[in-house]
């Protein structure tokens, strides 16, 4: 009975260039491999060679997912001309996911093979495929490839490889399959292949071809073709599809093979086509987003999410004819569905949200009614992006706290507990490796290393890790992923290889006990032609490839198969260590107690009849015709013609299910011919059933201990050269017997460091406790013995109880070790929003220990146990300001306290800074940053003055500086307000003096002050440019300011000439004089105004009478009036010019006066904004012209202001 598999095979070809797609080839191209969820890609390279007897060990390989191509479990023989390798990329979780976009992140994980893999190690996700069923999905994208030739270099034994060409061996004696081959017409130019074969007893075979075009960046082109009788013809259904549609992808439901979906590409429209017969007729549906990744139900067959570009999540239970939002702002590759059994609802999502830029929240809501109101939120704080992982019966997440990553994991959905590592391990990268069997394994990169892993076994609940093996090498993988040097043997439980660096060079070992012992692999006793290899460890030893590198010519990988126990295939290296020269193909059949070399050329080498027989099949760039066949583990092979006419092999695709007895060998017979699709039927060379006389038993053994992990186990396999079709119901697997409990089978506890006699001791920073947080009842505990029994390990009475924990009543202790910190994982609040505290207490009663949580504002609150805190404690401040909050533990025996300080801010929204316009050389000068609102709690102000690189840093929003040089000066502040970073900048003026005159507008003008900077602006500049029109002083040495607020005010500001230097000071304060006088003359007679609509004239006044006799040009006589009011003008201008002499300013007019030599200092007013012209121009205002306009013009009399308010807003200037 076959099983049903769905894969995925993309394929690019080129001009003399030959490809495999095996499930057991390990090299020969470029490959991305996309597997749902735990696609078997086994694949082997191996040389043909004529037969030859070897020593009579029977032992049997099963295939598991046959899908064949340069992946990465694919195998090659490395010499000096090596080709292009594999990458594979594999993820495996509780359900389906489909990664639809050449572009899309995925993860590789542990190097595994069968029908169980699901492990994966990204950043404590995988965010690629993930599925629960046996069913795979698989695209292999084939992008680059090379040509691998025969090996030159001598082995360790000192022979050279005598393979043989296969285009040189003669034919006679060859054994005949039967075969047929069937053309894809007018496909020539497509260079991808998408291929699901049913399996299951279904003979349907679907396949899309496509031309992706590398220009564009898209698919052109496309057809669907499917066949009904395993492959041997092949019907073109694109007019049934559409002939205008072009279809990007190809999906599977993986509960119901007949339900097919088709993606078309989205740059031409955006739509699904669906058939639920098995691709015999289809339904097209519109879609209004563009998918991006597909995660099918693991039970449900119609459940299907679908996430879009956009971030959008959507979800259909209809197989994709309707579909439904579920929520925006989702991370890539961070949703998951529910698992029954441990999850309240089966149509339940978890979900990973962004909420702000470096925040997520980990969510669950309801599949069709994902409203706030039906929000789960498992953790109630902020987690770091992209961070959740949903496995089984775990949930991973990371909280950043106080700028450090800290790993929190829940166990069967319950309360989150920060990942208990060994002390003084500061992980850079943490990597989810596997969750089987109730343990965590994970690889953790510590703050000393680079290119290397430690590898970590956890307890049941995934809390307390220690250590299984060191300085695991690590590369980087596709899309920038991580790869784990480890690789776990399929069939056996708790049998690993890892590649572990030692004195800088890399070596292999072997764990039988799930990594509590670890040992180099011996190396065969001889070479391919059966001299004597001299190699002993631990000078020499065999090393293995067990994953492929990023690196394209980097060699080989590993398979096993669980229905092939101790069977592994892997290229290697004999030496010191690992290397990519001279490399071989090994196989064990007992596990990896012995090895031998079988392969040097390149080959793939397949399983075919559940492991009963191999096929093998030559990787070269000329046309072939023959395959080997081997029916003893590859001790003999047989030569077999599959085609009349040598055939340029592009792919091999295998029969999905346990029997593979039936292949599919893509290929041209030209290198611009149509694409061939090969068939090649073995059922032929079977001669019957297999019977129980067929079979022997092997029994496991670790160098002759056969109590491995407390058990004694034996295993069924074919005898050698039984040429019989194997049965899933007559293949017994194995049977297992209990072994007395020895200190082998327990591993050194948490806390605890295995010595160089093998014993566990406590390590230098562990104290024992007589309390743990297990005694919530009270009653009692198991203590420790520093050893602890693999969760997988069966053994039973011996020294059970010498190792085991022991039960001891729970002694009363004061608790310690209470931690305090926020959700956010910060020490900054929101004002008037909530914060939550979360409180975690390491030892103490639980249950008899009370906890207080005063929040430093007067309020606190109390809980009659930690438990009842799982969730946290929120509180809202209504005051900005630092605050201590402190949480106290107290039970009968003592109490515990620990205290945060938190800074509780609100949202700063403006910064303005606020100086004078212009200022003196070489005086200091005040600057003002003024906060809006004025209370937003702690406040960090950043100082840059004239363009230095390093700011001034204060607490104080006041600043003084001194400039020492004339000329335009940048001042530039930000303020830092928890989160908030606001910024003002502003431009002053710098002199050795000048003059300045307060102005006024006329009351028609604040009617239309809209209060905004660009107004006052443009106001300043039509000011200006009145002034010089009508004065004629240079435009250099005018600067005019508006000031904010009302009545509108502005300022001018009269300042020296560029060439002045050469002049003595007393005629530079003249001429200042003279140019001011001139100035207010202006003023004083209207003669500066502007019309600022239509209708709408604005005079400027100056906001004191001028120096400058007054004259009444009117024809009547003198009133008394008049009189009076010239004497007491008179008199005011009297005083006024005595005050001026004097250089001493009168309260409330505002008039400056700056240093001259022999005087002091004049008040200058505080404003911001300016924008002043380099005062070493060329231009010079005429004295003689001065004299000129204060002869020729009238004086006139102007009323005064005196409710003028100026605001602290910074004006402009022009």
């Amino acid at each position: 009975m076959m099983e049903t598999r769905c894969c995925f095979l993309l394929f690019f070809f080129s001009e003399w260039i030959y490809l495999f797609l095996l499930t057991t080839i390990l090299g020969g191209t470029k490959a991305e491999v996309r597997c749902i969820p735990r696609c078997q890609l086994p694949l082997v390279a191996a040389t043909p060679r004529e037969r030859r007897g070897l020593d009579q060990t029977y032992f049997d390989a099963a295939p598991g997912e046959e899908y064949y191509g340069f992946g990465e479990e694919s195998f090659s023989a490395s010499g000096d001309e090596k080709e292009v390798a594999a990458e594979l990329t594999v993820s495996a979780e509780s359900s389906f996911k489909v990664q639809p976009r050449p572009e899309e992140n995925e993860t590789s994980g542990l190097q595994r093979d069968g029908d169980r893999q699901k492990l994966s190690h990204p950043s404590l996700s995988p965010s690629g495929p993930n599925n629960a069923s046996e069913e795979r999905d698989i695209i292999l994208n084939l992008t680059a490839f090379g040509r691998r030739g025969r090996r030159s270099a001598e082995t360790w034994s000192g022979f050279r490889s005598q393979g043989i060409d296969d285009t040189s061996v003669s034919d006679q004696g060859d054994f005949q399959l039967t075969s047929s081959t069937f053309a894809l017409a007018g496909d020539t130019a497509h260079n991808q292949a998408m291929v699901h074969w049913s399996g299951q007893n279904s003979s349907v075979i679907l396949m899309l071809t496509k031309f992706y075009d590398f220009n564009a960046g898209r698919v052109t082109e496309s057809s669907l073709w499917r066949s009904t009788d395993y492959g041997t013809t092949y019907e073109k259904l694109n007019e049934k599809v559409g002939t205008k549609s072009i279809l990007s992808y190809l999906y599977v439901s993986p509960n119901n093979k007949r339900k097919i979906m088709l993606l078309t590409d989205p740059e031409v429209e955006s739509s699904l086509l669906i058939s639920l017969d098995e691709g015999a007729s289809y339904q097209k549906y519109s879609l209004g987003f563009d998918i991006l990744s597909l995660l099918f139900h693991p039970e449900q067959e119609d459940w299907i999410l679908a996430y879009s570009h956009d971030q959008k999540l959507y979800v259909s239970v209809e197989f994709g004819r309707k579909w439904q939002l579920v929520h925006n702002n989702v991370v890539p590759n961070r949703f998951y569905w529910s698992r029954l059994g441990l999850d309240k609802d089966q149509g339940m999502i978890h979900l990973e949200i962004t909420v702000a830029v470096g925040r997520s929240q980990y969510i669950t809501c309801k599949l069709q009614n994902c409203s706030d109101g039906n929000k789960g939120k498992p953790f109630p704080g902020f987690i770091i992006p992209n961070s959740l992982v949903v496995q089984d019966e775990y949930v991973f997440i990371q909280v950043s706290v106080s700028g450090q990553a800290v790993h929190y994991v829940s166990y069967k959905r319950k309360a989150f507990y920060p990942m208990k590592l060994p002390k003084y391990t500061v992980p850079k990268d943490l990597q989810i490796i596997s969750t089987d069997e109730n343990q965590v394994l994970a690889a953790i990169q510590d703050w000393h290393q680079n290119d290397s892993y430690n590898l970590y076994m956890s307890d049941y609940r995934g809390l307390f890790f220690t250590l299984m093996l060191e300085d695991v090498v690590s590369t980087g993988g596709p899309e920038d992923n991580v790869m784990i040097d480890l690789y776990e043997v399929a069939g056996i439980k708790g049998v690993f290889l890892s590649n572990k660096v030692v004195e800088n060079q890399v070596k292999t070992y072997i764990t039988y006990n799930k990594g509590r012992d670890w040992r180099l692999l011996q190396a065969p006793t001889t070479d391919l032609q059966g001299n004597k290899v001299y190699c002993e460890q631990p000078y020499c030893s065999l090393h293995l490839h067990l994953h492929v590198s990023e690196n394209p010519y980097a060699s080989g990988n590993i398979v096993s198969k669980d229905t092939a126990p101790g069977v592994i295939i892997a290229s290697g290296v004999l030496g010191p260590e690992l290397s990519n020269a001279n490399v071989s193909i090994f196989i064990t059949s007992d596990a990896g107690n012995t090895w031998r070399e079988v392969f040097q050329e390149a080959y793939s080498v397949f399983f075919l009849n559940q492991g009963g027989s191999l096929v093998a099949i030559r990787h070269t760039p000329l046309p072939i015709r023959h395959i080997w066949l081997s029916f003893d583990e590859g001790r003999n092979w047989d030569k077999y013609s599959f085609t009349s006419s040598p055939l340029y092999v592009d792919g091999v695709l295998g029969e999905p299910g346990e029997d593979i007895l039936i292949m599919t060998i893509f290929g041209h017979f030209s290198h611009r011919s149509e694409w061939q699709l090969l068939k090649i039927d073995f059922r032929p060379i079977f001669e019957r059933r297999c019977t129980s006389v067929d079979y022997i038993t092997w029994q496991l053994d670790n160098e002759g201990e056969i109590c491995i992990m407390g058990m004694k186990r034996i295993f069924q396999k074919l005898r050698a050269n039984a040429r019989c079709v194997k049965a899933r119901d007559q293949y017994i697997s194995q049977m297992s017997d209990s072994c007395p409990c020895t200190e082998a089978d327990f591993e050194c506890d948490y806390g605890f460091e295995r010595q160089l006699d093998g014993s566990c001791t406590s390590a230098f920073w562990f104290v024992p406790s007589a309390s743990t947080q297990d005694c919530i009842t009270g009653d009692s505990f198991f203590n420790t013995t520093g050893y602890r029994k693999a969760l997988s390990n069966n053994c039973t009475d011996g020294s059970l109880l010498k190792y085991s924990p022991r039960q001891q009543k729970c002694p009363s202790r004061a608790p310690r070790g209470l931690q305090l910190f926020t959700s956010e994982g910060t020490f900054v609040a929101t004002l008037g929003r909530n914060v939550t505290f979360l409180v975690f207490l390491e030892e103490g009663l639980g249950s008899m220990t009370s906890i207080t949580v005063d929040f430093g504002d007067g309020t606190a609150i109390s809980y009659v146990n930690i438990s009842s805190i799982d969730d946290g404690v929120k509180h809202i401040y209504n005051k900005v300001g630092i605050y201590q909050v402190s949480a106290t533990a107290v039970n009968n025996l003592g109490f515990d306290k620990v205290l945060l300080y938190l800074h509780v801010s609100c949202q700063l929204e403006q910064v303005q800074l606020s100086a004078p316009l212009v200022v003196i050389k070489n005086k200091a000068v005040n600057f003002t940053a003024t906060l809006r609102p004025s209370s937003v709690g702690t406040v960090t102000y950043f100082w840059w003055f004239d363009n230095k690189i390093e700011p001034f840093v204060t607490l104080d929003a006041a600043m003084s500086f001194t400039f020492s040089k004339e000329g335009s000066r940048t001042v530039t502040v930000q303020v830092v307000a928890g989160n908030t970073v606001h910024q003002d900048r502003i431009r002053v003026a710098v002199y050795d003096y000048f003059r300045s005159h307060p102005l006024v507008f006329s009351s028609n003008l604040d009617e239309l002050n809209p209060g905004v900077s660009e107004w006052r602006e443009d106001i300043g500049r039509v000011v200006k440019t009145c002034l010089v029109q009508v004065t004629g002083i240079s435009e250099d040495q005018i600067l005019v300011t508006v000031l904010a607020g009302l009545p509108t005010t502005a300022e001018v500001f009269i300042v020296p000439e560029r060439r002045t230097r050469d002049r003595a000071m007393d005629e530079k304060w003249a001429h200042l004089d003279q140019l001011s006088q001139v100035l207010l003359s202006a003023l004083n007679q209207d003669l500066i105004k502007f019309t600022l609509k239509p209708g709408l004239e604005v005079n400027v006044y100056a906001t004191r009478l001028s120096p400058a006799p007054l004259v009444d040009g009117s024809d009547s006589g003198h009133s008394g009036t008049a009189v009076i009011m010239l004497v007491s003008v008179v008199l005011m201008a009297l005083a006024i010019f005595v005050i001026y002499k004097l250089k001493r300013k009168i309260p409330g007019m505002h008039t400056y006066s700056t240093e001259q030599p022999d005087k002091e200092q004049e008040v200058i007013p505080a404003v911001t904004s300016i924008a002043v012209p380099n005062p070493e121009g060329d231009e010079l205002t005429s004295l003689d012209h001065v004299d000129l306009q204060l002869d020729s013009k009238s004086r006139g009399y102007l009323p005064s202001h005196t409710d003028i308010k100026l605001s602290d807003e910074a004006p402009h200037v022009f």
